[in-house]
Formats: C-alpha cells, sequence, structure tokens
C-alpha cells in the first residue's frame, strides 16, 4: 500500500477515479489519496472473490462503494451480511471485526475513510484500560 505518497495534496486538489486507475493499473491495488492529520482516503480496488483477512482497527473506518458490489460480514451481525454496491456508505466502528467480501463477478472500488492511525490490521483485540459498562 503506498500510504506515504498521497495523490492529493495542496498541489493537487482533485482528481478522478479512472486517472487513479489508469495511474496504478489493473487490480488488486491500494492507494492514499489523502493522507493528512486528521484523515486518511484510501482507494481499494480488489477484483470480485478476493477477499480481505477479518480484522478490526483501532479507529472506526467507513467507506463509499464507488463501483462494484461488497459483502461487509460485521462482528455482532455475522447472521446479516451488509450488502452494499457503487454509491452505498458502509461503517464500522474501531475494535469491531469485519471481513470484506468483493462480489459479482467484476472488480470493486471503494474509498476507506479513517483516522490516519497505527495498528493497521488487528487479528486480535489489544487489551483495553478503560472499561465502559451500559446498563
Amino acid at each position: 500500500m503506498a500510504l506515504n505518497n498521497p495523490i492529493l495534496d495542496a498541489t493537487l486538489n482533485s482528481i478522478s477515479l479512472e486517472e487513479i486507475k489508469k495511474e496504478m493499473g489493473p487490480p488488486p491495488w491500494s492507494h492514499a489519496v489523502v493522507l493528512a492529520d486528521h484523515v486518511a482516503g484510501v482507494v481499494i480496488y480488489q477484483n470480485s472473490g478476493q477477499i480481505n483477512d477479518n480484522h478490526c482497527h483501532n479507529y472506526d473506518e467507513w467507506w463509499i462503494v464507488l463501483e462494484g458490489e461488497i459483502d461487509w460480514v460485521i462482528e455482532g451481525r455475522e447472521d446479516k451480511p451488509v450488502h452494499a454496491k457503487a454509491g452505498d456508505f458502509v461503517y464500522v466502528p474501531a475494535m469491531t471485526f469485519h471481513h470484506i467480501f468483493p462480489k459479482g463477478g467484476k472488480p470493486s472500488v471503494r474509498l476507506g475513510i479513517a483516522l490516519p492511525g497505527t495498528g493497521g490490521h488487528l487479528h486480535e483485540r489489544p487489551d483495553r484500560k478503560v472499561k465502559v459498562t451500559v446498563e
């Protein structure tokens, strides 16, 4: 992933998805379009059937599906996967495991938006120092 080389910055304020796809080539790939102190935006281009690992993050994450179809299996609602297509938004809170499945026989493109964080894909929950009880 090319997170250290974002496409958009103070000198380039806009770019089209087609320009990014032309530059990056065929899937699979991911590339940061924005990487600032307070937000990261990553374009992810995957072939149908190419699944991601089941993981969580220490930050909230959300996506906009730009092309294709993608299923999200989200912890706590494993019996009802989210099926998203172009134009749909999907949100997963921090420390919630999710598994992403591009579907539909064609490549999919999504824009992932999150805080630039540490930890990347976590496969186990780190110990929490704060315990919250909701009654």
